[in-house]
């Protein structure tokens, strides 16, 4: 039985979605909270869930601080995100905060569902927001690409897990911002990914950078 709680301060939402699980077979809600803080509390209680289904926009403590509680705190425990939110800066944060997998809110239930089983069984999960590129570099050996990066390379790797943006980058590596383009194309184009999460996910999977 996979336990699952479901931490989201819509209500509505949470109750249609509470009834989806309930409708899938080895899959059980343990318990719902509006926030942050309220989880915290279901934890004090005892309450051990497999999968935190986190919301990020969320009062009084939001799905950002949620998670990186969860990974403090409750390391077992994986996270899968729920949002509205598609794009990277909220990809790669929570990403960095844990977050085992990231899912859009108008995802079909079958994707839904694909996903708590992905992140119970394997480990990770990403559906559309990271392309069959991705899945397939998430996936490969370790050593057969990071031999191909410089060290330059491999410093914007790391910056780019980072919330700063591409023209901060540059002051950080103190370069100008088109040689960072260059460099993004280059990097990009060896590890194969069109993104910026996949540039992530490579570094996260390869050990670049430690979670």
């Amino acid at each position: 039985m996979i336990k699952i709680a479901l931490v989201d301060d819509h209500a509505l939402l949470r109750n249609g979605l509470a009834s989806l699980i309930g409708s899938f077979d080895g899959f059980k809600v343990i318990f719902e909270a509006d926030n942050g803080k309220q989880m915290i509390e279901k934890f004090a209680q005892g309450q051990q869930p497999d999968i935190v289904l986190l919301d990020i926009n969320m009062p009084e403590m939001d799905g950002f601080q949620s998670a990186l509680w969860l990974k403090d705190h409750q390391p077992h425990v994986k996270v899968l995100v729920l949002s509205m939110l598609d794009n990277d800066t909220a990809i790669i944060r929570m990403l960095r905060h844990g977050a085992k997998g990231y899912i859009l809110k108008d995802s079909k239930p079958e994707i839904f569902k694909d996903a708590i089983n992905n992140i119970f069984h394997k480990g990770f999960y990403m559906n559309e927001l990271v392309t069959g590129r991705l899945v397939h570099l998430v996936n490969m050996d370790n050593n057969a690409t990071l031999i191909q990066l410089t060290e330059k390379e491999i410093e914007f790797l790391k910056q780019c897990c980072s919330e700063k943006s591409y023209k901060e980058i540059a002051v950080a590596m103190n370069i100008t911002p088109r040689a960072v383009e260059a460099l993004r194309a280059n990097v990009f184009e060896k590890i194969d990914t069109p993104s910026r999460v996949g540039a992530v996910l490579y570094a996260i999977k390869n050990g670049i950078v430690v979670l």
